[in-house]
């Protein structure tokens, strides 16, 4: 298996695979981020007799990218994606129950890359539908649309098609909610491979092991990811999450401290919103432990930078 090799959508509709040329993957030998999923590429037919084979010879500029901080010790980007007009986040309602934390990193990441984000509700035949609304509402709040959708009944998935045409929308989750069945559900010709969710551990298997584009009508792109148990974030610092928080921003400035953390100073205009119901208390308590998370990288890092000879 060439893990260099690309299947690459040709103008005429068909398909190919095709190799990129060693210039494009430089001293690591390897397409890396040079080329990713979404990417429009230019091909040209190398070689000689049966030896002729379609080369990636060059990548147009990305209107725009995802990315996240690709697994290791050391940071690295990772981009998932390019050329994305938007993320939808699907996240299971039930089974297993929805998970806060990777819905609003994956969101945050988002918004720093200015990216156009949705939530989708999945299983929402065997979940409850008032914690669905008042989930949906507190994302509302933040500027993010919603769906809900069962992917085995078929519950609101024609809406949700309609919504996706003219855009390539990128599908991310969590293993086991559902989004390959989703996606079988959105063009059931796709046949993706559906994983289970354990019943001890409460997780799901990784079923996709690759970033795939789908065309399931010719103005509807879809692109799958493989679902993720953790999600880095990629150039957000501590101090600049805030930003990453759409619905904090009326506030951002207008605390009596000027160095306010949001967490206990008095005069804070953040916790007063959140004690109105303006902001989420889930998404600010989301946003707290995000920040600790993201010092205590950041200070991990530079204890291992001090470290080196």
């Amino acid at each position: 298996m060439d893990f260099n090799a690309c299947v690459v959508l040709l103008d005429d509709g068909g398909v190919a695979s095709a190799t990129a040329r060693g210039a494009l993957m430089g001293r690591q030998k390897s397409l890396g981020n040079t080329v990713v999923v979404g990417d429009v590429v230019g091909l040209e037919w190398l070689g000689g007799g049966s030896e002729t084979r379609p080369t990636i010879v060059m990548v147009e500029p990305r209107k725009s990218v995802f990315s996240r901080r690709a697994s290791g010790r050391e940071p690295a980007e990772q981009v998932v994606a390019g050329n994305v007009d938007e993320v939808a986040v699907v996240a299971a309602l039930a089974d297993p129950a929805f998970k806060p934390g990777l819905v609003d990193r994956i969101f945050a990441q988002c918004v720093h890359q200015e990216l156009p984000a949705r939530l989708v509700l999945n299983k929402i035949d065997v979940g409850d539908r008032d914690e669905a609304a008042a989930i949906l509402a507190a994302y509302a709040r933040a500027g993010f649309g919603g769906a809900l959708v069962s992917a085995r009944t078929g519950e609101g998935v024609d809406a949700l098609r309609s919504t996706l045409r003219g855009r390539c929308t990128l599908f991310a989750g969590h293993s086991g909610v559902g989004k390959s069945s989703l996606l079988n559900a959105l063009e059931p010709g796709f046949e993706l491979l559906a994983g289970q969710v354990n019943e001890k551990t409460g997780k799901g298997r990784h079923t996709t092991t690759a970033v795939t584009l789908l065309r399931p009508e010719p103005d509807i792109e879809l692109i799958d990811t493989p679902g993720v148990r953790a999600f880095g974030l990629w150039g957000i610092e501590p101090e600049s999450l805030e930003r990453a928080w759409p619905e904090l921003a009326p506030y951002l400035g207008h605390c009596r401290f000027g160095d306010c953390t949001h967490v206990s100073e008095p005069g804070c205009a953040v916790r007063a919103a959140v004690a109105d119901g303006h902001v989420a208390t889930r998404r600010y308590e989301s946003f707290l432990k995000l920040r600790d998370e993201l010092a205590q990288e950041r200070e991990l890092e530079r204890a291992r930078a001090r470290g080196r000879p």
